[in-house]
């Protein structure tokens, strides 16, 4: 080939040629205009400032709940205004303004079974006894997923001398949980009996639905108790936010099958219980 071709960039700017006398092979940067930037006076530009607003905020995904509007408007045969709440205490409220149906719903609706999504349909738009019985046992079976009606109060401490409950949450909740119990804090209760009297019994662990709040009896936090076995007091709790209490011929069940189900699951179950005959005694004794 006699003659070369030239690759070019558009994107950098042309070299410029040597002037006369200046060494061979010399090239000069292009002059370029400086930019001209106007700095606003701050005494004469006010520019507001918008903060967002104060308050418990909730993200709806917005495909489900049109999905679940349009199954209310099929059943209702007319518009229907849908709104999802993050309410504490009404989770299905409706109400007719013209030919317009209103419903507002909880947000645990949206991922809801499809059957439970008609029975809401049918209770909402036909009052329908038994759609509004599968409803109840839904939400009964969600109230974990309602907001904590109560605020926590007083001190409230997570890591023990020995054991630091909140990793033992997290490692349950990687576990056996994933997102179900992200609200729920373990934390180590007080001490209230008395030095001079001999326990009859222990509560090694509770759980307040009202302040999502598992407490751990500080019985525990000493250095012959495994790790393990606090893991199993904190996983029992929060299977207990997990799984509500039912009602079974007319009795409550704190520990329904699907509960005994879950808690066997627990990889240090026998080993725990084990533990626990074992040492009860000596955990009785202890202050």
């Amino acid at each position: 080939m006699t003659s070369r071709q030239q690759t070019s960039f558009p994107w950098l700017l042309p070299p410029v040629l040597r002037r006369a006398g200046e060494p061979a092979g010399s090239l000069r940067a292009p002059r370029i205009a400086p930019a001209a930037v106007r700095i606003p006076d701050p005494a004469r530009v006010q520019v507001p400032l918008k903060f967002a607003a104060l308050g418990p905020q909730i993200f709806v995904h917005e495909g489900a709940r049109q999905a679940l509007e349009r199954r209310f408007q099929l059943a209702f045969n007319g518009p229907v205004q849908l709104a999802v709440t993050d309410n504490r205490r009404r989770m299905v409220t409706h109400s007719q303004e013209g030919e317009t149906l209103r419903v507002r719903v909880h947000m645990m609706f949206l991922d809801a079974p499809d059957r439970v999504q008609g029975a809401l349909a049918d209770y909402v738009v036909h009052a329908d006894r038994s759609a509004s019985s599968l409803i109840g046992e839904f939400i009964h079976a969600n109230s974990f997923r309602i907001r904590a009606s109560r605020p926590l109060v007083g001190t409230l401490r997570t890591m023990g001398r020995v054991h630091d409950l909140s990793a033992i949450v997290a490692d349950l909740a990687d576990r056996y949980f994933e997102s179900s119990t992200a609200d729920v804090l373990a934390v180590w209760g007080r001490r209230t009996n008395p030095a001079h009297r001999k326990r009859a019994t222990i509560k090694l662990g509770s759980y307040c639905a009202a302040e999502r709040l598992v407490r751990v009896h500080p019985v525990l936090d000493i250095e012959w108790v495994p790790r393990y076995f606090v893991s199993y007091i904190v996983f029992h709790e929060l299977l207990h936010h997990v799984i509500p209490a039912v009602r079974v011929s007319g009795r409550t069940s704190l520990h329904p099958p699907e509960f005994v189900r879950r808690e066997r699951a627990f990889r240090h179950y026998e080993r725990a219980l084990e533990w626990e005959r074992k040492h009860i005694d000596r955990l009785l004794r202890s202050r």
